[in-house]
């Protein structure tokens, strides 16, 4: 398998596209989607006859759907839980997948490598991106898709010019850090627009939202849980890795949505902060995970472009 061929058209360029145009990316997602459980267990079937991957995430399976059907469920231990990462598996990546760590806390696991003498018993953790060596994605951004930095107005909320920010790309939803302003009351990055070159601040609370939409959406049974009434499903949901779930109503945003790829609306019990267009929004009923998609941008207004202008 060309490895770096794959991950390429998997999640390399897709990170670099979502960044480009203002949409921070979701990079493991495409990875686990693409690449571990797409294209490596799809190369060890026709190769070595491999019934099934193992990975080292940190999520469980069992055979507890319809028909026997395999679930998605979350880690014993919910501080090391990956399942976030893994919502967009299907139904015939699931069934041939194996989660050895699912049942075990990371202590527990550190415990049996130092037992068995790994000489990764005690690594550090890291969270960085593994294919940008410098851990700035934007040293990927100007070396793998030519990006040059292009300031351009940094607006606040009523659309009052306060300064010039770097580079869209530069840039995420909710970011507070490296704005360069003082306005008296802390301003967050609340709209990116990389057609006008154009990023919006507003206050924290200005963030808070309870309907958001979401597409791209898929299902690890593959369909839909049936709807409860004409505001669809209940599930909660979580818009970043390691969050409290929150309670909402997930429905079509048309009665032709596809279980694949459709596009749904996400309404919450409790105000849900900095929906950050491009991240994961992942669907749970207790320890089961139903399945997710990204988070949608916001359609502009007419106060939207005439700040911008």
């Amino acid at each position: 398998m060309n490895r770096e061929r794959e991950s390429d058209a998997g999640v390399v360029h897709p990170f670099l596209d979502a960044y480009l145009v203002g949409l921070p990316p979701s990079r493991c997602v495409d990875c686990n989607t693409y690449v571990k459980f797409g294209a490596l267990r799809g190369r060890a079937r026709h190769l070595y006859d491999c019934e099934a991957v193992a990975t080292g995430h940190y999520a469980r399976r069992d055979d507890g759907g319809a028909d026997g059907t395999p679930r998605l469920l979350t880690a014993a231990d919910s501080n090391k839980d990956q399942t976030y990462f893994l919502y967009g598996l299907r139904q015939d990546q699931l069934a041939h997948a194996l989660f050895p760590l699912g049942g075990l806390t990371k202590p527990e696991v550190r415990s049996i490598a130092r037992s068995l003498g790994l000489v990764t018993a005690d690594k550090p953790e890291s969270q960085e991106i593994c294919f940008v060596p410098s851990g700035d994605y934007r040293d990927a951004l100007r070396e793998r898709a030519g990006w040059q930095p292009e300031d351009g107005p940094l607006l606040d909320a009523d659309g009052t010019r306060v300064g010039e920010h770097r580079g869209v790309a530069a840039y995420t939803v909710g970011q507070r850090q490296g704005l360069g302003v003082a306005l008296g009351e802390p301003r967050y990055v609340s709209r990116i627009d990389p057609l006008s070159n154009t990023i919006t601040l507003a206050r924290r609370q200005d963030l808070e939202t309870r309907t958001f939409a979401v597409e791209r959406v898929t299902f690890v049974a593959d369909a839909p849980p049936a709807a409860n009434d004409s505001h669809g499903f209940r599930a909660a949901v979580r818009i970043r890795h390691r969050t409290t779930p929150i309670a909402a109503s997930i429905r079509p945003a048309s009665a032709t949505e596809p279980a694949r790829g459709g596009r749904w609306i996400v309404e919450t019990d409790e105000a849900v902060w900095a929906a950050a267009p491009g991240q994961a929004c992942v669907f749970d009923d207790g320890d089961v995970v139903l399945g997710g998609g990204r988070i949608a941008r916001a359609a502009a207004t007419s106060t939207d472009a005439a700040s911008a202008a």
